[in-house]
């Protein structure tokens, strides 16, 4: 007999954490922390996450190591930022959700200016977006980036969180071991998926044995580059099955895209090259005028587009997971439920709605009044937003 279809909107276990519903606000780089610092801003945007009814809302991007930041700006696990952080915990706890910390190394991605140190990658490779080298990383780094994710672990417990998320995804360091187009290797890193793997669970274990179970751990990982040659929806089936055999994760959020080579086939809709180019800096604005549409390419939005590859995972793995991805409305978040994932991950409509979930919940029948113009991804420079509509003061 199979069993009843969950409730999306009743409590439910992560781990060791329980939730008030199955609803999670995805991890989107809020641009608002400040020197490695939370600010009351930061804060703020976490609230109103909090009080439009998500279970848990995802604060991202805390970065293991200061090379491992897409912008010196980003939060870093130092003694200095966990007063902030306890703030940022306490207040959304106040309004009734869980909070996690999104961790992770940037790698390639990286941007070595801004942060004033190599970026690291698995093998030496030009980064155009950044117009930077980044360096093969070597054991030592890799040892130490392992390192970084446990000491992060530990200090979300310190600081209050309820989980962490693992960020496997996107090209970011352990995603490019990953990806067979940007690793290159010939060591016990690089070659098969099982050498391409090995960081990524690596990692995986270290948090596990630094937290045990005192906190939930997720991870977000790649199904599909969205490159010629990159990772494949095929490998993320194995590498979920490894993930899953390690017993290190709570559960499993599925991405995909590359934020080094094809940042829009993780989001779909419309690619803002105009808006891009006007908040680059002037020796990068030229280029992404002539040359963007190759690197900010447009691939049509529908509902669940993560759905298709997310049903291969499913069938292979009996884990928790949590479907991302054009979730906008109750009957899709039902879709998932019946489908067999245990969570939904939302971003961009609540970007531009906060309250959302709650008018769901109330109002079945409500629509997300996002368009999908991926306009807010260019507000990240200046504290990610909605851009169509006014925000609170």
């Amino acid at each position: 007999m199979n069993d009843p279809m969950p409730d999306v909107f009743a409590p439910a276990k992560l781990g060791p954490v329980m939730l008030r519903n199955r609803v999670i606000k995805a991890a989107t780089y809020e641009g608002l922390s400040r020197k490695g610092l939370v600010t009351d801003e930061l804060i703020d945007f976490h609230v109103r996450h909090a009080a439009g009814g998500a279970g848990m809302t995802t604060v991202a991007y805390c970065a293991v190591a200061p090379d491992g930041r897409t912008d010196r700006r980003q939060i870093l696990w130092t003694d200095e930022a966990l007063p902030g952080l306890r703030r940022l915990t306490e207040a959304v706890h106040h309004e009734g959700a869980a909070v996690a910390a999104q961790i992770g190394h940037a790698g390639p991605v990286a941007d070595p200016r801004s942060n004033g140190h190599p970026a690291i990658a698995p093998s030496r490779r030009f980064h155009a977006a950044t117009a930077s080298l980044a360096k093969a990383a070597t054991h030592a780094d890799l040892d130490r980036v392992v390192k970084g994710h446990a000491h992060a672990g530990k200090a979300a417990i310190e600081a209050g969180f309820d989980a962490v998320e693992i960020h496997l995804g996107h090209n970011y360091l352990a995603s490019s071991f990953l990806s067979p187009k940007v690793n290159r290797r010939k060591d016990e890193y690089g070659g098969s998926l099982e050498n391409r793997a090995r960081l990524s669970r690596d990692i995986a274990r270290a948090v596990r044995d630094a937290v045990g179970d005192r906190i939930a751990i997720t991870a977000k990982l790649n199904m599909d580059d969205g490159v010629p040659g990159g990772f494949r929806p095929d490998e993320a089936v194995q590498v979920a099955r490894w993930l899953e055999a390690d017993g290190s994760l709570d559960a499993l959020e599925l991405t995909a895209g590359s934020s080094l080579l094809n940042p829009m086939y993780l989001f779909k809709g419309d690619a803002p090259l105009r808006e891009f180019a006007a908040v680059m800096p002037r020796p990068i604005r030229l280029g992404v005028r002539l040359a963007g549409r190759r690197f900010l390419r447009e691939y049509p939005y529908e509902d669940l587009y993560l759905l298709k590859d997310a049903r291969r995972i499913r069938a292979a793995v009996k884990m928790p997971l949590i479907l991302l991805g054009g979730v906008t409305d109750k009957a899709g978040m039902d879709t998932a439920m019946a489908e067999g994932f245990q969570f939904v991950a939302m971003a961009r409509a609540l970007l531009r709605e906060p309250d959302l979930i709650n008018r769901i919940k109330d109002e079945p029948g409500t629509r997300s009044l996002c368009v999908h113009c991926n306009k807010c991804m260019t507000s990240i420079y200046s504290g990610t937003r909605c851009v169509l509509v006014e925000q609170p003061a």
